[in-house]
């Protein structure tokens, strides 16, 4: 989760691609047509830039790639733009089976025709996902680094039976962000600091910053990231892609390292709306109902409401939205305005004990259950062990959450329970619900995140404004999409639809509308700095 929403070397391994570093720039970040040279020169076929899930499946059925040729298109990517180059620093470990697995999903192909849309489809997945092979799962920490799993995450193992080609696991905010109040997204003491794909001395945000700037940058296909308070939604309207945050078990949390069992989801990151649906749908538990959404008019007769209270901290980002709000008009929405909730702001306090709370229960549950020759199995002996490795594990920034969760109590504590309560009741009942109620809406659209703020591994994340409307979805455990809405300064800036419990269908809808009749997106270019002149 990004600390703004709450106050907000290879070490082992030869997967293991990340060192802990300085972010002293590389010698070329001073020639940006360099930059742009790497993008593109390296990387050839260019036709597999920006692939979609349907463009890879047409390239298996005529033969023109297979899972195999896919596989190593990425592989060379992350060589060339992650490990040299711009020093993305976005997959923390490949997968030395990958493949292995593309090579027996090219035989099933050739004998049986393909499972799904997914089939040998590479695709990477946040390093808190737990996979039963020879990657590691460590939530960024080098406490963690070579632990095997015996068993995948429910998440891995639905990829795997989809025919995707688990690709590596990307890099993260370390523990994802719950650690420090002070830390800077994206660094991992396993990984490094991820950079920003558009401006690379701009912060990626968090916790799934890896997911989101490999996606961004064209290292995979597609990825999962996961979110207990904006960590899919905000890197990736930060690095300007499509994320969906599913309604809270939608998508099962098994095998996942947890921070809060009432907020946690995995999801989709990807390039574009349909794409993200579609690796949803992969995902999801029950079914998820996506005849339909793809309709280029889905916007007309919807009801949307616009949240003023999300606006007016950065007048460039409410040019963007207002441009974003002015084209959902013309694309046949009413738009009401405003539409406020009316519990914005008051469930932060809360919010916090809750996720303090279960943090302490949900992941001493998690350790507990490591193999025997793992270095840690309670949240103690972590904090233990952080203190022991502190020049690896806390350089820039402490632990102060992992400490005031470790003196929290059970989960039968009156102040835990009081606080679950307060935040169900004020983002639920007392927030979306209430003012979807009230206007009769389909959805609310707002700004989803600030641009992207400078690296600063001294002071920590520090957002530099625009609103973002993430918390009450995140904390009511609604579905939440964001879709590239504009830029700013050549940063990415996203437009948020946000609903009620299971929507993902009409949010879906909505935003694919939009998206085809805007066309934000573009590549990022790795230029060293913003673009001052946009």
């Amino acid at each position: 989760m990004p600390p703004s929403r709450l106050n907000r070397r290879s070490f082992l391994g030869r997967g293991l691609l990340g060192v802990v570093a300085g972010l002293g720039a590389p010698a070329w970040a001073a020639e940006p047509g360099r930059a742009r040279k790497l993008a593109t020169g390296k990387s050839k076929p260019l036709s597999l830039d920006e692939l979609s899930i349907a463009g890879a499946g047409r390239a298996l059925a005529t033969g023109a790639h297979t899972a195999r040729s896919l596989t190593g298109h990425y592989l060379r990517r992350i060589r060339d733009l992650d490990k040299r180059g711009p020093e993305l620093r976005a997959v923390i470990e490949i997968n030395p089976d990958a493949t292995a697995l593309a090579d027996a999903l090219d035989a099933e192909y050739k004998a049986k025709g393909p499972r799904g849309p997914l089939h040998g489809v590479p695709v990477l997945l946040k390093d808190n996902l737990d996979t039963a092979d020879r990657m590691s799962t460590t939530a960024g920490s080098l406490a963690l680094a070579g632990v095997k799993r015996a068993r995948d995450s429910r998440v891995a193992a639905k990829l795997r039976q989809a025919g995707a080609v688990l690709l590596g696991k990307a890099n993260l905010s370390e523990w994802a962000n719950f650690r420090s109040s002070r830390s800077s997204s994206g660094w991992s003491g396993r990984g490094g600091q991820t950079r920003n794909p558009y401006a690379l001395d701009r912060n990626p945000s968090g916790s799934s910053s890896g997911s989101a700037v490999a996606v961004a940058a064209n290292l995979c296909c597609v990825a999962i990231g996961t979110e207990t308070d904006g960590s899919i939604v905000s890197p990736s309207s930060i690095n300007g892609i499509v994320g969906i945050k599913p309604t809270v078990g939608r998508v099962s949390q098994a095998g996942i390292i947890p921070i809060s069992h009432s907020q946690d989801t995995a999801g989709p990151m990807a390039r574009t709306v349909r794409d993200a649906a579609i690796l949803l749908e992969a995902l999801v538990e029950d079914r998820l109902e996506l005849a339909g959404v793809f309709d280029p008019h889905g916007l007309r007769g919807a009801r949307l409401g616009v949240p003023r209270k999300f606006f007016g901290s950065h007048e460039r980002v409410d040019r963007v939205l207002e441009d974003a709000l002015a084209a959902l008009k013309r694309l046949g929405a009413e738009i009401i305005d405003p539409a406020d909730l009316p519990s914005t702001g008051q469930f932060g306090e809360a919010e916090m004990e809750v996720l303090l709370y279960e943090f302490k229960a949900d992941l001493n549950r998690y350790l507990a259950g490591l193999d025997a020759s793992a270095p840690v199995h309670s949240l103690k002996e972590l904090i233990g062990y952080n203190e022991r490795h502190r020049a690896l594990e806390l350089p820039y920034f402490g632990q102060e959450l992992f400490v005031r969760a470790e003196a929290k109590g059970p989960l039968t504590s009156p102040e835990y329970l009081a606080a679950l309560e307060k935040c169900q009741r004020l983002s639920r009942a007392q927030g979306i619900d209430a003012v979807m109620d009230k206007h009769r809406l389909d959805a609310l659209v707002a700004p989803s995140e600030a641009p992207a703020w400078p690296i600063d591994l001294v002071g920590g994340d520090h957002s530099i404004g625009g609103g973002g409307c993430i918390s009450p979805a995140a904390v009511a455990g609604y579905p939440h999409v964001t879709v590239p809405a504009g830029y700013v300064f050549g940063l990415p800036v996203g437009l948020s639809f946000v609903g009620r419990a299971h929507s993902e269908a009409v949010l879906i809808k909505l935003a694919y509308a939009f998206e085809q009749a805007t066309q934000v997106r573009r590549p990022p270019r790795f230029a060293p700095t913003p673009d001052w002149a946009r």
